[in-house]
């Protein structure tokens, strides 16, 4: 019988922590739109997200930092210096 202490403030919380999540989707309007996802499958959309030169320049502007800072250190590694 004593354990009915422990397990009604659990399901209290657990309730709680359930509506808080609720009251945040609905908030975040996670619920404006139900129909877009279920038509979205149905259709084919292709994907643009831009030109692929600019992705390369991305890429190659990415590695450059670390090739700089390669003969930094290959500087300070030599003797007598």
């Amino acid at each position: 019988m004593s354990i009915i202490y422990v397990l009604i403030p659990i399901a209290i919380l657990f309730v709680m922590l359930g509506l808080a999540i609720f009251f945040w989707a609905v908030r975040s309007k996670q619920f404006e739109d139900l129909d877009k996802e279920g038509f979205s499958i149905l259709f084919d959309e292709q994907q643009t997200t831009g030109n692929p030169a600019s992705k390369k320049t991305n890429q190659s502007s990415a590695v450059m930092p670390d090739k700089q800072a390669e003969p930094a250190a290959k500087q300070q590694d030599k003797p007598g210096s």
